[in-house]
């Protein structure tokens, strides 16, 4: 079973820095991608980086230049480095990762999805 811990969401004025934490757990073999994705009020969930093993990068159009993805592939983690904020990105921030990890169910290594509880971003301005 994989789980994923988010930190770092809070209350920040527009113009300042936030940056959020992912750690994944389990009995990982390889993680593909790690993502964040941010759902504001009354929105549908949306893409606002990602990030694969293999060093590429992928940003919404909305948060390119501002918001930077990086992961530490040793401790399983993503980071987004979110600067120069503003009130519309007030969202709850979901960490989402897939990969391949060990199923003890099934003996075997399994491709796994799975998303993270979110943590709430809300800029004041």
């Amino acid at each position: 079973q994989v789980q994923l811990a988010e930190s770092g969401g809070g209350l920040v004025q527009a113009g300042g820095s936030l940056r959020l934490s992912c750690a994944a757990s389990g009995s990982i073999f390889s993680i593909n991608t790690m993502g964040w994705y941010r759902q504001a009020p009354g929105k549908q969930r949306e893409l606002a980086a990602t990030s694969t093993n293999g060093g590429g990068t992928n940003y919404a159009d909305s948060v390119k230049g501002r918001f930077t993805i990086s992961r530490d592939n040793a401790k399983n983690t993503v980071y987004l480095q979110m600067n120069s904020l503003r009130p519309e990105d007030t969202a709850v921030y979901y960490c989402k990762a897939l990969g391949y990890a060990y199923s003890d169910y099934q003996g075997s290594y399994r491709y796994f999805e799975v998303w993270g509880q979110g943590t709430l971003v809300t800029i004041s301005s």
